[in-house]
């Protein structure tokens, strides 16, 4: 139709499409000279945006250094982890900047990882706590069914005060008086005994807060009184049922213990990350998580722990993100000792490669080890499955040295403990140091860093043979041995060692480094070696004429003013560089 009426249109005069052609011509001139004008305006604010992005880029690249910087003065023990989420953090603004530029940046791009990472642990707290307020529903557990379900659709009612009695009561096998008289009258509480109203400590409690225990004689006392809660009599016997059922020692009551225990884990975890700003990390973390995972795991009806619930256990705590979080629940759990403790270094001895003489290898070994006592092959080994076979090598180790028993039972014993776990590189290693003189050993060991030292390896290597050498035998004579083989090569070698010595492949500190580069400082400024640090002054200047800021000797002082400033202040004026 539209069609028919277009074309039934008559043509415009000729004299018309004249006299309107000149306007039409300018107008497109118009919109052709703005066309041009805006082409140069978007091209000068992308210009504009990209010098924009570019100075955000710098300037945050300085940023970050300066952050290092300041980093660096930090202990030693931080510095890597701290330094690892700074370049994290630059690397996703870089990514940000660059997606920017080329026009292609996402909602979900803008977002840091931290916060990513935040709403996905919130996401999952959120649904597995769910399954867990289910099962206390089917297992019938003493609470308000109500109570519960209301948890699915506002969890934070878990922390108001009338829930909180109910969790208590819930733990003593207690309930509260306000529940007892809103569902059975007054005329209910002569089957109850109050246990919160004292004469002396608690004359006159609140009433909300007076919690009932059933009387033991309730039978009896329900049949002298026929007419009291008439109407409600099963409904108080099956809460008296239910009471009873979740005290006792049966598979029921544990199911209902641990369906508590995880809701109770979740939620505290998802309350924290929804209220960071007002809830104290050091009270969530090592007050009220530690007990949760520790109940959990140590049921109380056997005297080793279960890897089953140990992995549960460990599926639980990967939904706190922070390694710095998890580890102190893990360093809480255990403080009485016992098969606490057991629980707190198998959860750290899964994830962790500590070495031989790492303070919290050594502690766990005496902890298997009491005073007095030697313990047989089996138990070590029960629980050493438990750890990862790094730990499970260390700590073997640490047994054959163990100063709680004499030389031989402890060499023996762990030379049993490493044929029982199929560890034979350990027991061959063992074997031989039993065959080999402690001198002989020293010198075969030092004597292979020396053809390193010779042959041009890379400091790397060589830094990582005497960490090996150090962690394995930690004596004065060893570090004075290291001493001796560095010193008696060029001296730039010591130097590289030197600056490497402090850092594991993992960016973390060796706890031993400083120990050791302290001893070495001492002795380069002694007069007793005089002739090595003049080979070593020498070199640092020659460094410093050709390039002052070079990241050798920037590094070398720094670390030598880490371990020993009164030494490296002394360094830096010989050299001539300025005080630090």
């Amino acid at each position: 139709m539209s069609s028919n009426e277009n074309g039934s249109r008559p043509a415009a005069p000729v004299e018309e499409i004249q006299r309107d052609w000149s306007e039409l011509t300018l107008r497109v001139r118009q919109l052709e000279t703005e066309q041009g004008a805006l082409e140069q305006e978007n091209k000068m604010l992308r210009s504009l945006v990209e010098r924009v992005v570019e100075h955000r880029q710098k300037s945050h690249g300085e940023l970050v250094n300066l952050l290092a910087t300041l980093v660096s003065r930090l202990p030693m023990n931080d510095i890597g982890v701290i330094v690892a989420r700074l370049v994290e953090h630059n690397q996703h603004v870089n990514e940000v900047c660059a997606s920017l530029v080329k026009g292609k940046i996402e909602d979900n791009l803008m977002q840091p990882a931290v916060l990513k990472q935040l709403d996905k642990a919130k996401r999952d707290l959120a649904e597995a706590f769910k399954p867990q307020v289910e099962q206390l529903i089917k297992l019938e557990a003493p609470f308000e069914m109500e109570m519960l379900q209301s948890l699915l659709a506002k969890p934070d009612n878990f922390f108001t005060p009338a829930f909180s009695r109910a969790n208590r009561g819930f733990v003593k096998g207690q309930v509260p008086r306000e529940r007892i008289v809103r569902e059975f009258g007054e005329e209910a509480l002569i089957f109850f005994k109050d246990v919160t109203t004292d004469v002396k400590f608690n004359p006159r409690p609140k009433p909300e807060e007076i919690m009932l225990t059933f009387l033991p004689n309730l039978a009896e006392l329900l049949q002298q009184n026929p007419s009291a809660v008439s109407a409600k009599r099963a409904e108080l016997q099956a809460l008296h049922q239910r009471v009873v059922q979740s005290r006792e020692n049966a598979a029921v009551a544990r199911e209902q213990k641990n369906a508590f225990l995880r809701l109770s884990f979740f939620l505290e975890l998802l309350h924290y990350y929804e209220n960071q700003s007002t809830e104290s990390p050091d009270v969530v973390f090592a007050q009220r998580l530690p007990p949760l995972i520790e109940q959990l795991v140590i049921t109380g009806e056997r005297d080793t722990l279960d890897e089953k619930l140990i992995a549960a256990a460990e599926a639980m705590l990967t939904h706190v993100i922070s390694p710095d979080h998890r580890n102190a629940i893990i360093n809480n759990i255990g403080k009485p000792g016992g098969l606490g403790r057991t629980l707190r270094y198998s959860l750290a001895f899964r994830t962790e490669k500590l070495s031989d003489i790492d303070p919290l290898t050594i502690e766990c070994v005496k902890h298997l080890i009491p005073p007095g006592q030697t313990p047989s092959v089996p138990s070590l080994v029960t629980v050493l499955r438990l750890f990862n076979e790094h730990m499970q090598k260390s700590c073997i180790r640490v047994i054959a040295t163990c100063d709680r028993l004499r030389k031989e039972d402890a060499d023996k014993l762990a030379k049993d403990v490493a044929k029982e776990l199929g560890l034979k590189e350990v027991l061959e290693h063992l074997s031989v140091q039993s065959t080999i003189s402690p001198d002989k050993e020293r010198e075969l060991a030092w004597g292979h860093i020396k053809d390193l030292i010779g042959s041009r390896a890379a400091p790397n290597d060589i830094v990582l043979a005497i960490r090996k050498r150090m962690h394995g035998r930690y004596e004065v004579d060893e570090v004075k041995q290291s001493w001796i083989v560095l010193t008696e090569t060029d001296p730039m070698i010591f130097v590289r060692v030197f600056c490497l010595l402090p850092y594991l492949p993992d960016g973390q500190t060796d706890p031993l480094a400083r120990h050791i580069m302290e001893s070495y400082a001492n002795r380069l400024t002694h007069e007793k070696y005089a002739e090595t640090y003049a080979k070593v002054i020498q070199a640092l200047k020659n460094l410093f004429k050709v390039k002052a800021d070079s990241p050798a000797l920037v590094n070398f002082i720094t670390l030598m003013k880490w371990a020993a400033p009164e030494s490296a202040s002394k360094i830096a004026h010989d050299i001539g560089m300025s005080a630090v």
